[in-house]
């Protein structure tokens, strides 16, 4: 057998962005799944989440709908990354 794969590497950073709107009743289930999947696969989170308030807002973070998630700023939703209207509904 050739080749090497390592097993025993570090754990990557990930930045994962929740982007949402105020009283967004999914967020919260949203961001415990993120910290859950994160620990159980041993990988590094640094979590923010964004209130997005304005069309302003929406545009600037390609936001589709509350929550809107990003990890290392590419929406988790493959769909999602070849969407061009951002907006407030």
């Amino acid at each position: 057998m050739s080749g090497n794969c390592d097993v025993t590497s570090k754990p990557r950073d990930v930045e994962v962005c929740v982007f949402h709107t105020e009283g967004c009743q999914s967020t919260p289930a949203a961001i415990q799944a993120i910290e859950s999947v994160s620990a159980d696969a041993g990988v590094s989170v640094h979590l923010r989440t964004v209130l997005i308030e304005s069309a302003e807002d929406a545009i600037r973070h390609r936001f589709l709908g509350s929550p809107t998630i990003q990890v290392n700023g590419r929406d988790i939703d493959p769909s999602a990354r070849r969407a061009e209207t951002y907006g407030l509904t």
